[in-house]
């Protein structure tokens, strides 16, 4: 078993191939509110204004990844529950077409995929002290209290919205498998991130430092499957921000950015000390 990995551990960007670019690149800008940082080619990189959270590679033709391993979502991670609802409002009178609203008890979350059905998470952690500790009993999914949330903004309709807020971060990513033992084996004994929950064998969570997770795992719609082919929109890699004196201990292919290993599930990972 390798030694646990640290708990500053952090989510960096999140990789992904997309069958049309300027097409892409107008959805995250009016849907989530993101901006571009870098565009170049077929690449652009998106974020609020700090260091990148995703990166997009033009695939033209790519079609979406069904039946497959890799990215069931990303998860950007909102600094305050007003930074949510005022997002929400402003999906609300866009009428961006969402997928879900879920109460995780340890967050708020609000679902939705892109053009190439890339999923998305846009959520709000509660105080670490509501559910440190509780996470593998009351991680759950309940429906999430709309009228609750909205109630943070005086006035929804008319709340003005510029953008998602600065601080946003990567929270976490959420991955398709083909099997949960494995990929426990794989996260927990081989990288060192600590298992937070599970349901059964269909799912797992892991995290470093005690949070309640920076990746999922699952096999809802993956059981068995193969990674997604060449010609797919599909995740090409998630990164992970490690320590420098820390990043040495991982065994894998060395890149420009830090070490890529694959999980048995052939999701690529990048361990970067940026």
């Amino acid at each position: 078993m390798t030694a646990e990995i640290p708990a500053s551990t952090r989510c960096g960007a999140v990789e992904l191939s997309v069958s049309e670019l300027a097409r892409s690149v107008r959805f995250y800008e009016w849907a989530l509110g993101l901006r571009v940082h870098e565009r170049s080619g077929g690449r652009a990189a998106l974020g609020t204004g700090g260091e990148d959270l995703l990166v997009l590679i033009e695939e033209p033709g790519a079609r979406p990844a069904r039946g497959h391993t890799g990215l069931f979502h990303f998860a950007l991670l909102l600094p305050e529950r007003t930074d949510l609802a005022r997002w929400l409002a402003h999906a609300a009178r866009e009428r961006v077409p969402l997928t879900g609203l879920s109460d995780h008890f340890v967050s708020e979350a609000i679902y939705l995929d892109d053009p190439d059905h890339h999923g998305i998470e846009i959520y709000w952690d509660r105080p670490r002290s509501v559910w440190e500790g509780q996470v593998g009993e009351r991680l759950t999914t309940m429906p999430l209290d709309v009228s609750s949330l909205l109630g943070e903004l005086a006035d929804p309709a008319n709340e003005p919205f510029t953008g998602l807020a600065s601080g946003t971060v990567m929270g976490h990513v959420h991955l398709r498998v083909a099997d949960i033992p494995e990929t426990i084996a794989f996260y927990r004994d081989t990288l060192g991130f600590g298992l937070m929950a599970t349901l059964g064998s269909q799912a797992a969570f892991l995290s470093a430092g005690g949070y309640h997770h920076h990746l999922g795992a699952n096999t809802w719609e993956s059981q068995g499957a193969s990674p997604a082919p060449a010609g797919t929109a599909r995740l090409r890699h998630a990164t992970f921000v490690v320590p420098a004196d820390a990043l040495e201990r991982f065994e894998g292919e060395r890149v420009d950015d830090g070490v890529l290993v694959r999980d048995p599930s052939g999701n690529a990972i990048v361990l970067t000390a940026r």
